[in-house]
C-alpha cells in the first residue's frame, strides 16, 4: 500500500498543468490565484500547453468576439487531447459559467466545466486541497513590478447591454483587511505598481460597510511603502464617489489617471442603456475631476451600434468627444447578449455599420490623442521601463495603463542600460498619435 501511495504521489507531481487565460484582467487575477493554489499542492504549472499534460482554460463570455475566441481555444486544445498530447482539458470562467449545459453538450471531450468562482473545486479536481492559508497569494503572470489588485467581484449596475451580473453575480467587496494583506504580499514580491480593478470599483465597501469606502481604501494603499504608482480602473460615472478627488490630491502615489467607462453621450442611448446618468451630468463630472486634478489623464470606453442608436446619436457622441477631449479612449461594437435587458431590442444595426461608426469615433480620437501628446513635448514625465529593442527602451508614463494605452520610447542618457521595472524621469522630445518619445534626464 505504501508503494502504491508513493507511485500515485509521483504521478501527481510529474503532471504539468497549463493555464490559458482569456479576457480581462479580472480573469488574469483568478488564474494567478489558481496557479498559487496548484503550486501550494506541489502541482507544476507551465505557461506552455506543449509542455503540459493538463490544460485549464479560463474563458471570457463578455461579447461575441470574446466568446468566439474562447470556443476556438477550447476546440484547439481538444484537438491536442485527441492527438494524445494532453490527458485532460478543464474549462472555467465566464463562458463556462454562462453556458455550462450548452458547452457540455456541444463539446463533450472537455473533462469538466467550472464557473467563475470555482477555484476550490478546480484544485480538488486536479488532486489538490484548497488551502485557505494561501488566500491572497498569487503567482504573478504580469511583470514582477506591476500587478492587478481586484478589490471586488460581480456587479449591481443594471446596464441593459451587459451580461457580467449573469456570469459574475452581485457586487461583493473584499474586506479591507484581506485587500491589504494581499497588497503586502505583492509588495514583498517586488510589485511597485498596483492597478486597482473590479467590475465597478466605485461600489467598493457598500455591501460590507453600508457605505462606499473606495476613498479610504485608496488612502490606505497610498500609505504602503515600496509602491510607486496606484492606478484606478473601472470607476463608473453614475453615483461617482466625489471624495476620492481629495484623496488623489493628497497622495502623489496615486496616478493622475482615471478609467471611467461612459459607454455613450446621447441621452437617448444612455437612457436605454440604463446607465443612470445624462450627458450634462457626465460633462459636469468631468469638469469637476479636471478642476480638482488638472494634470489627470481620463480614459473611457464607448459602444457603437447599440440597437436604438441613430445617426444623430452618433453625431452627438462625436460632438461630445471633440468637446471633452479624452486622453485615452477605446470603442467596442455592440454585442447582443441573451439574458440582458437590451436583448429584446434585437440587433438591427449591421456589423459593417457598427464598425464604420467605431472607425469614425477613433478617427476623431486619433487627432485628439496626437494633440494631447504633442502638448507633452518639452516636459519631463515619470515613466516605468518595460522592455528594450536594440538601443531604445520602451515604457509607460503614469498616464498609461499596461496593454491598452500609450507607450513612451526612451533613449537613455550616456547610453545607460535601463532595467525593466525601473522608474525614470524622461524629457519628452517628440510625439505621435499613440506614442511619446524622449530622453532620460
Amino acid at each position: 500500500m505504501k508503494e502504491a501511495g508513493r507511485k500515485i504521489e509521483a504521478e501527481k507531481t510529474t503532471k504539468k498543468v497549463a493555464i490559458i487565460t482569456l479576457g480581462c484582467a479580472k480573469n488574469q487575477v483568478d488564474s494567478e490565484a489558481l496557479w498559487s493554489q496548484l503550486k501550494g499542492n506541489d502541482l507544476e504549472v507551465t505557461s506552455s500547453v506543449s509542455d503540459a499534460s493538463i490544460a485549464v482554460i479560463n474563458t471570457c463570455g463578455f461579447i461575441d468576439e470574446a466568446k468566439r475566441q474562447s470556443v476556438d481555444t477550447i476546440l484547439e486544445t481538444i484537438k491536442l487531447k485527441n492527438e494524445g498530447k494532453l490527458e485532460k482539458v478543464i474549462v472555467m470562467g465566464c463562458l463556462s459559467e454562462r453556458y455550462h449545459d450548452d458547452l457540455a453538450k456541444e463539446i463533450p471531450e472537455v473533462d469538466r466545466f467550472f464557473g467563475s468562482n470555482d477555484v476550490p473545486l478546480i484544485v480538488n479536481e486536479l488532486g489538490g486541497n484548497y488551502k485557505y492559508e494561501l488566500l491572497g497569494e498569487r503567482q504573478l503572470s504580469t511583470p514582477n513590478y506591476s500587478a492587478y489588485l481586484k478589490i471586488s467581484e460581480g456587479c449591481d449596475n443594471p446596464c441593459s447591454f451587459c451580461a457580467i451580473p449573469i456570469m459574475r453575480g452581485v457586487h461583493r467587496s473584499k474586506p479591507v483587511e484581506q485587500v491589504m494583506d494581499e497588497v503586502m504580499k505583492l509588495v514583498d514580491k517586488g510589485v511597485k505598481e498596483l492597478i486597482v480593478i473590479g467590475q465597478d470599483t466605485t461600489y467598493y465597501g457598500s455591501d460590507l460597510y453600508g457605505q462606499r469606502k473606495l476613498g479610504a481604501l485608496l488612502t490606505s494603499l497610498a500609505g504602503v511603502n515600496g509602491l510607486e504608482w496606484i492606478r484606478l480602473m473601472y470607476a463608473y460615472p453614475a453615483k461617482f464617489p466625489h471624495d476620492i478627488l481629495r484623496v488623489f490630491q493628497e497622495n502623489p502615489r496615486i496616478c493622475r489617471y482615471l478609467d471611467m467607462p461612459i459607454q455613450h453621450a446621447s441621452d437617448n442611448v444612455l437612457r436605454s442603456m440604463r446607465r443612470g446618468i445624462t450627458r450634462r451630468a457626465t460633462e459636469s463630472l468631468i469638469e469637476e475631476i479636471r478642476t480638482a486634478i488638472p494634470d489627470i489623464a481620463l480614459r473611457t470606453t464607448l459602444i457603437t451600434g447599440y440597437p436604438n442608436e441613430t445617426d444623430r446619436d452618433v453625431e452627438e457622441l462625436i460632438e461630445f468627444i471633440k468637446a471633452v477631449r479624452f486622453d485615452r479612449l477605446g470603442v467596442f461594437t455592440y454585442s447582443q447578449e441573451d439574458g440582458t435587458a437590451a436583448y429584446g431590442l434585437g440587433d438591427p444595426i449591421s456589423h459593417d455599420e457598427k464598425e464604420a461608426r467605431r472607425a469614425a469615433v477613433m478617427d476623431v480620437q486619433r487627432v485628439i490623442s496626437r494633440e494631447r501628446n504633442e502638448g507633452r513635448i518639452g516636459k519631463t514625465v515619470r515613466a516605468v521601463v518595460e522592455r528594450h529593442e536594440d538601443e531604445t527602451f520602451i515604457g509607460r508614463t503614469m498616464w498609461d495603463a499596461p496593454e491598452i494605452d500609450n507607450e513612451i520610447f526612451i533613449t537613455p542618457a550616456k547610453a545607460r542600460h535601463l532595467l525593466p521595472g525601473e522608474f525614470v524621469d524622461v524629457l519628452v522630445t517628440d510625439a505621435a498619435e499613440f506614442d511619446l518619445y524622449g530622453e532620460t534626464v
